[in-house]
Formats: C-alpha cells, sequence, structure tokens
C-alpha cells in the first residue's frame, strides 16, 4: 500500500511529532509513504481572497501525485478537504478546469483528475481496517480512559466529504478503542475546537476550548485525542494559558491517534515525539 505523502503547512511547522509518529505506526501497518517533491500550500487559506489561485495550489499539488501515479495521504483534514472539493470543482467545471491547466502550463503541469486524497483517518479505516490495525497492538493501553476530539473539516460539509456521520460520528472511537483504550463520550464531543476564529475573536477562540476542556475533566479524561495538527495545538499550547488567565486546572495531556496507537504498538515515547507535547505526559505514562 503505498501514498504520497502531503505534508501541509501546520504540521511540520508546529507538529512535527504528529508525522514522526505517523510514520512510525503506517511503517507498522505496512503503509509506504512516497515523498511529494516540490510540494506547496494546499491552497485553503487563500480561497476567501482569491479562489481561482486556491484552486491552482491544490491542483498543483495533485499534478505532483499524478506523476509518480499516487493517491495522496494527509495528515490535517483541512488539506484533505480543500483537495477533495477542489477535484471535484474541477472534474465537473471544464471552463474552470481550462483556466487552471492555462496557468498550471507555466509550470509544466497540467490536471488530469487521476489521484485521490485521503485523510489518515479515512486510509486507517478504509484501506488498513480496524482489526488489521488491532493486530498490531502489542501492548493494549486499557487502563486509559480517553476523550477523542474529532473536529471540522474531517467530515465536513458531510455533502462533499461523506467520511462518518457529523451528527453521530463513530470512526475515530473506532480507531482509539483498537488500541484497548475506553472512549469517554462528553457534551461538547462534536463541537469545534475554536481555532478557525482566532484570527478575529481570539476571546471565543479560548472560550470555546475553555468548553471542551471543563466539560473533558469532568468526565475524568486521562488524555484527549486529536487527528488534526491545528486542533491539537488548540488544546496542546493554548491550556496553559487558559489555566493562567482562568486560575483553573486542567493538566490533561494532548495526544496525536498516530502516538496514542504508537503506545499501543510497542514504541517507546521517545521515538513518537511525546517529548514535544506542551502538557506534560509523565502521569498519562505511568498508567500504560
Amino acid at each position: 500500500m503505498k501514498y504520497a505523502y502531503f505534508p501541509g503547512c501546520v504540521t511540520p511547522l508546529r507538529e512535527n511529532s504528529y508525522e514522526l509518529s505517523a510514520r512510525r505506526v503506517l511503517e507498522k501497518l505496512g503503509v509506504e509513504l512516497v515523498e511529494l517533491e516540490g510540494a506547496n500550500c494546499c491552497g485553503f487559506f487563500l480561497d476567501a481572497v482569491d479562489h481561482l489561485s486556491s484552486i491552482v495550489l491544490a491542483a498543483r499539488n495533485l499534478c505532483l501525485a499524478e506523476d509518480i501515479g499516487c493517491h495522496i495521504i494527509t495528515l490535517c483534514p483541512t488539506c484533505s478537504g480543500h483537495f477533495t472539493r477542489v477535484k471535484a470543482e474541477l472534474s465537473e467545471n471544464p471552463k474552470l478546469m481550462n483556466d487552471v491547466n492555462r496557468v498550471l502550463s507555466s509550470v509544466n503541469r497540467r490536471f488530469i483528475g487521476s489521484s485521490e486524497v485521503k485523510h489518515i483517518a479515512r486510509v486507517l479505516v478504509e484501506d488498513v481496517g480496524v482489526e488489521a490495525i488491532k493486530k498490531t497492538v502489542t501492548k493494549p493501553l486499557t487502563r486509559l480512559r480517553v476523550a477523542p476530539h474529532y473536529g471540522c473539516h474531517i467530515m465536513k460539509p458531510s455533502t462533499e466529504i461523506r467520511f462518518d456521520s457529523p451528527e453521530n460520528p463513530r470512526l475515530l472511537d473506532s480507531l482509539i478503542e483498537a488500541t484497548g483504550v475506553k472512549c469517554v463520550n462528553y457534551m461538547e464531543k462534536r463541537m469545534c475546537c475554536g481555532a478557525p476564529v482566532m484570527g478575529v475573536d481570539l476571546k471565543l477562540s479560548i472560550e470555546v476550548v475553555r468548553e471542551k476542556l471543563r466539560s473533558i475533566k469532568k468526565e475524568k479524561a486521562d488524555a484527549i485525542v486529536t487527528i488534526c495538527p491545528f486542533c491539537h495545538t488548540q488544546f496542546d499550547l493554548n491550556q496553559s494559558r487558559i489555566e493562567e488567565e482562568y486560575g483553573e486546572t486542567y493538566e490533561i495531556p494532548v495526544l496525536h491517534y498516530t502516538q496514542l496507537l504508537g503506545l499501543a504498538q510497542g514504541y517507546e515515547p521517545d521515538d513518537l515525539g511525546l517529548y514535544e507535547n506542551r502538557v506534560m505526559v509523565d502521569d498519562l505514562l505511568s498508567l500504560i
């Protein structure tokens, strides 16, 4: 099983441990990653101000994958969602495709549409399979209670992404439970982490993640598990800020799903980049 790996922006800049742990667990699952040489930003953050440029950036990355005959795997739901929407829009709009290919011709590229794009969670569920994941678990994490955070872009807009149910999501739970962990339900499970509004309303952004932290603490979860680098940054980096501003204590470790799976597969914490996590994980590791 082979995929072209698209790193995105947030993961290499802020969450190196996500890529490190993903490479470890995917190797054990028999998934080979091929480097997408010369990849640029997915284009999502440009979409609000220049739609055509946003599409061109995404299409160029898709062209790179087409050149090496691979489908793309991403660690970021925003990247995979944007690629999926762009691919569909180009396939349904011949004029737009001609306009995009006219621009791409200046860098000797042409979009065809032969490469698919999947977030790592989708690859794990649909291509690897939960039962196959269970077979790689050598150290079941049966003492842990974990709060899953789905985020927004992994499922929405549901008419385009078509992965899991945005009203009653279960697939991340199934991936977590494959490690032996008990999943904890909490009131704000489906709520956004608040990170997308940080640039326009910092107070609201902090209040959203604070509300989720309060709910998760009430359920006595040992950790939060994320599948999005931006969500992980929001919970992990801003947790201490919230504690300081509001005089509250949470101290809830935040793990990338790939870190959780890696621990269950027998990897050492340093192999998974747990030393980069901002909220200390020592108490969590004592339960493993």
